[in-house]
């Protein structure tokens, strides 16, 4: 039979394989099995296979293994799709071979089915000219859901064939795409001036379907450095090819910054997913507040001597563009969401706001009014682990608790001189390690994990909506997380500072010992705890972090530090625990409630 082809494209680059189409997949097991991403994939699984000198190879006999046989195998699968292996023998001429051994022919496919699943799988609907994002559910429906079935049941009917009996047992394993997305270009209002309108081919993400759990293994595990400015716009050296980028849109908080990435972080782009909410087809009426480019090919990042991580303020188009190239030590989600935060920052601290790192929420007491709590405080101060044991030993009294932000976010004042909280993200970026244990399983159902194998394994997961993220919260209590201190008569769990200059000192100072989520280790310092933007805007932010440290002190707000422990040997979960309890005690206590 003549091989046919997918109704688009595909390219396998290292572990992925992306496919790129318009219309219906594949409609049959024969076009499946005829096609050249299927022919692709077995002659890849045969060079794996040669390479450790499988068995499985005596399938063929004395054959040799080479492009005429492997379509020999691909035809006598297709036979085998429809009919017995007896019915096979008598009508591919040549195929004697592969059933001399019927159970090692079926380990065979038990082995290719496995391959191809080994590979992280996407399928990008170019729907340019079409009503594909018109009709999103249909369009999934008809090829990422079609494809899953059509290769799992192609899978089956091929094991039942050459084995004659039925399985007992059925796993419905998501065995097509495992991420897939509607893209398509659109007309952004880029400034006319500048490089900005050779964005616009890039198809722009307007829907996105996966199948959770994923497990990702990126190529690197861990963030170091921070971002560095620069003087020229990286737009102007880079030339995006539309073939082999894709636009998230981002709405982190009220900003709206699109995120372009290359297929070689295809994986860590589409897992923004369930972070980042996803900015409607009104939002990109409007111009972007920032643009980041993902994956630059490194011949053409000219900034590489400076720092691999950079970005470039552009005053005349009122434009963050931000940049970092393909390279493997960068591909660690941090680089993407971090970057994101940056440039989120930046604008804001321009803006006359206060970003923060930390995790902003809104707490209901049963019988009490809401309290709003903000604990800032670098990666790995315990303010998550924190806000999970709180949870558990607070089931009893905690009414609701309403995530605002996670990670990062900002404050503004009110004209009567209230503090108002924003958060950014939808998603929490956690540690694993850190995780109350069986968290992560109890979410898993929804979850994106990162290298679970190695140190700082991560999962991504969706936490509160972007109304709570976008709505203005009065604050309440300001605490610094403080990880490296353990308790004595002089040191609480939780202690009250009594003056402005006080609080800014230990908050400037971001102390923190690390807990190895970057490449730094031991007890380090960092400006506010917070490298993405307060660093890079250091006198801008000194004159707001007074101004409204000021107003927390004047509006009655408690400013302090809560001891968490975690990076206390032998108290990586007892601190956090204690921390939570004396936080219930506080907000309960505190005579303004």
């Amino acid at each position: 039979m003549s091989p046919a082809s997918f109704a688009g494209s595909y390219r396998i680059t290292g572990s992925k394989v992306i496919i790129r189409l318009r219309n219906q997949i594949c409609d049959s097991a024969e076009e499946l099995l005829a096609s050249e991403l299927c022919f692709e994939i077995i002659k890849r699984a045969m060079l794996s296979l040669q390479k450790r000198g499988s068995i499985l190879l005596r399938v063929f006999g004395s054959r040799e293994i080479n492009d005429a046989n492997i379509r020999l195998l691909i035809d006598t699968l297709q036979f085998l799709e429809k009919v017995d292996a007896d019915h096979v023998l008598r009508v591919v001429q040549d195929s004697d071979d592969f059933f001399k051994d019927r159970n090692l022919l079926n380990d065979l496919v038990e082995y290719l089915y496995n391959f191809w699943r080994g590979f992280e799988r996407f399928i990008v609907c170019d729907s340019e000219g079409d009503q594909l994002d018109k009709r999103p559910y249909r369009t999934f429906n008809r090829t990422i859901e079609g494809l899953t079935s059509l290769v799992r049941q192609t899978y089956r009917d091929i094991q039942e064939n050459i084995s004659g009996t039925h399985p007992r047992i059925y796993r419905q394993i998501a065995a097509g795409a495992e991420m897939a997305v509607i893209a398509t270009p659109k007309d952004v209002p880029y400034p006319e001036q500048g490089p900005y309108r050779k964005l616009l081919p890039v198809g722009v993400i307007r829907q996105i379907l996966f199948y959770p759990p994923l497990v990702l293994n990126p190529p690197n595990n861990k963030r170091e450095g921070r971002f560095e400015r620069i003087r020229e716009n990286p737009l102007d050296w880079c030339d995006l090819s539309r073939d082999e980028w894709l636009c998230y849109p981002v709405k982190a908080g009220d900003l709206l910054i699109h995120v372009y990435f290359s297929e070689k972080f295809f994986e860590l782009g589409l897992s923004m997913a369930n972070l980042f909410e996803l900015a409607t087809d009104e939002d990109l009426k409007r111009r972007p507040d920032a643009v980041y480019l993902y994956g630059v090919p490194p011949e053409q990042f000219k900034a590489m001597d400076i720092s691999p991580t950079v970005f470039y303020e552009d005053e005349e188009n009122d434009m963050l563009v931000g940049a970092v190239p393909a390279c493997d030590e960068l591909g660690y989600f941090g680089y993407l969401k971090k970057m994101i935060l940056t440039l989120h920052n930046i604008r804001k601290i321009r803006s006359g706001k206060l970003p923060f790192h930390g995790a902003f929420m809104k707490i209901y007491l049963k019988g009490e009014k809401p309290a709003t709590l903000l604990l800032m405080g670098d990666t790995g101060a315990g303010k998550s682990e924190t806000i999970e044991a709180m949870r558990g030993f607070g089931a009893e009294l905690i009414q609701d608790m309403v995530v605002v932000a996670d990670d990062m976010g900002s404050m503004e004042l009110s004209g009567d001189g209230d503090v108002l909280g924003y958060g950014t993200e939808t998603g929490a970026f956690s540690r694993l390690d850190d995780l109350k244990p069986g968290f992560a399983l109890g979410q898993i159902d929804r979850a994106i994990i990162m290298n679970p194998y190695q140190v700082n394994s991560r999962i991504a997961l969706p936490i509160t909506t972007f109304a709570n993220v976008i709505k203005g919260h009065p604050v309440d209590f300001v605490l610094y997380a403080n990880n490296y201190e353990d308790l004595d008569e002089d040191h609480p769990v939780i202690e009250r500072f009594t003056s402005v200059d006080e609080a800014i000192k230990i908050f400037r100072g971001g102390a923190v010992m690390s807990k190895g989520t970057t490449k730094t280790t031991g007890l380090v310092h960092t400006y506010f705890s917070n490298v993405f933007g307060p660093v890079q805007c250091k006198a801008e932010h000194d004159v707001l972090a007074k101004k409204f440290f000021e107003a927390f002190f004047k509006k009655g707000i408690f400013v302090g530090q809560m001891r968490t422990r975690l990076g206390v040997s032998g108290w990586e979960r007892r601190g956090p625990e204690e921390s939570a309890k004396a936080l219930l005690d506080l907000i309960r206590n505190d005579n303004r409630f």
